[in-house]
Formats: structure tokens, C-alpha cells, sequence
């Protein structure tokens, strides 16, 4: 294979994979990953490096919006951004040094985890209290509700979030991936934050816990400009039209479909890890 056709094919793989990952929630990186190293035969290291860039790049894109229509609480991400961005950088090192065979079957027990918990029904909870420590910092805020009235949250547990954050921190410096289903049960779960909330300010934070992976990516070698670009540009592209496609669907049977997609590539990596086969 040239390397044209690779890149044309890594270019319509991502999209689809951006594609996948907006209307499953747990973004492009979890189809990204197993494209590049099952199909296309790229090591694992150089594809979580290409991973990792898409992320940055869906983030920033999303984050924006995010903020600007006043959902995401950029206090409490930018504090527990402390946690995820020591716990990237931990989780890189250890991904460098880590063999592949063992990183792919971490992987692809991440992405069961992140499949299921993507079916779980959510619930839209609002703590009124605070605790202390939450008051001290800050975290309390608003967020708009589906009529426009800002309506008011508390914040509990923070030290175990915070730590919550790390672990989610650690595997997405190690996997490549967002980890969003681990940042939202830090938020939506243990710190009893609203899901709106805790979904939105996650993606905002993820970028920043990307970007500090990838520092030791590239000070390794693994951030490849031939793999990273159509990735980014394909994610980017099929997140954008997952998007537009979720809005005219049922986004509940869609997220049951592609959970069997994805838990069909969780099986195939761990299949392929325990064989030894990258």
C-alpha cells in the first residue's frame, strides 16, 4: 500500500470514526485506535499519538460552544484539570514503557466500561448544598435549563472526584482515549454535579488532559504529522455530521447500536492483546 491510499483510507476510516463516536457519546478516538492497528497494521503507540491529537481537536472545536452558551463550569474544570492533566502525564509514561499487547487489552477493557456506561439511563439531579470545601473553591454554580432560566447547583465530595479525575486522567494519557465516562462519574456521580454539567465541562476538559499526553508523545517519536492530520480532519468532519444525524434521530437506539459496534472492537483488542498480536 502507498502511501496515498493509506492516507485516503486512515481519512474515510476517521470520519467514520468521528461519525461513530458523536452519536455514541465516547468520541472518535475508540474506533481511531483499533482502525489504525487491526486494519490499516500502524503500532499502538502511534496510534494513541494520533488518538490523542484527535481529541485536542474535537475539544477545542466543542468546548467552545460549550462555555459560550454558559453549561460548562470552567471553575471546576480548570481545578480538576490539576488531577487528569498529573494523571495524563503519568499515564503516558507508563504507555511508553508499557508493552503493547498489555496496553491493548487495558484498552479494550476501557471501552467496555465506556460502552456500558453509555447505555445507562441518566438522570438530571441538582444538589442544593455544598459541601465546604466546594464553597471554599468556588465549584458551585448555574447552568441554563431547556426554557433558558439559569438554574442553580451544588457541589459535593471533592476530594473524591478529584481523585476520580486522576484515574480518568491516567487512562486517557495511557489509552488515548477522552475517558469521558470516567470524568463524568467523578462529576455526574461522586461530586453529584448535573449530567448537562458534568458531560459538557468534561469535553471541555479533555483537550487539556490530551494536550499534556501528548507532550510525552512527542518527545517519544510517536506523533506522526502523515497519521495525525487525516485523522484530525477526518474525526473533525464525521463528528460534525454525527451531530446533525443525532438531532434528526433517536439518540437512545442509536447509542444501542453502536455500543455493540464498539464492544465488538473492545473484543477484537483484547482478543488480539492476549494473542500478542501487536
Amino acid at each position: 500500500m502507498n502511501v496515498l491510499d493509506f492516507m485516503l483510507i486512515l481519512l474515510a476510516g476517521s470520519v467514520a470514526a468521528g461519525f461513530i463516536g458523536s452519536l455514541s457519546g465516547l468520541g472518535g478516538g475508540i474506533v481511531v485506535i483499533p482502525l489504525l492497528t487491526i486494519v490499516l497494521g500502524v503500532d499502538l503507540h502511534y496510534a494513541i499519538g494520533a488518538a490523542l491529537v484527535s481529541v485536542i481537536a474535537t475539544s477545542s472545536g466543542s468546548a467552545a460552544a460549550y462555555v459560550k452558551e454558559g453549561i460548562a463550569n470552567m471553575r471546576l474544570g480548570m481545578f480538576l484539570e490539576i488531577a487528569t492533566t498529573l494523571g495524563a502525564v503519568g499515564g503516558a509514561l507508563i504507555s511508553a514503557a508499557a508493552p503493547s499487547s498489555i496496553i491493548a487489552i487495558f484498552f479494550g477493557c476501557a471501552l467496555i466500561f465506556s460502552a456500558l456506561n453509555s447505555l445507562r439511563k441518566k438522570e438530571e439531579h441538582v444538589v442544593e448544598k455544598s459541601s465546604n470545601m466546594a464553597v471554599k473553591l468556588k465549584l458551585p454554580s448555574t447552568y441554563p435549563d431547556a426554557k433558558g432560566n439559569n438554574v442553580p447547583y451544588g457541589t459535593k465530595n471533592v476530594i473524591g472526584g478529584f481523585s476520580m479525575m486522576g484515574l480518568a486522567g491516567l487512562l486517557s494519557g495511557m489509552l488515548g482515549i477522552g475517558s469521558g465516562a470516567f470524568k463524568v462519574i467523578a462529576m455526574d456521580n461522586i461530586m453529584r454535579i448535573p449530567f448537562k454539567v458534568s458531560t459538557t465541562t468534561s469535553n471541555f476538559m479533555m483537550g487539556v488532559t490530551a494536550l499534556a499526553s501528548c507532550v510525552i508523545y512527542i518527545q517519544k517519536g510517536y506523533i506522526v504529522p502523515d497519521i495525525c492530520l487525516p485523522v484530525m480532519i477526518g474525526v473533525l468532519v464525521g463528528a460534525m455530521i454525527g451531530s446533525k444525524v443525532l438531532m434528526m434521530t433517536d439518540p437512545k437506539k442509536l447509542r444501542i447500536f453502536f455500543a455493540f459496534i464498539i464492544l465488538f472492537l473492545a473484543g477484537n483488542m483484547i482478543y488480539n492483546g492476549i494473542k500478542g498480536n501487536f
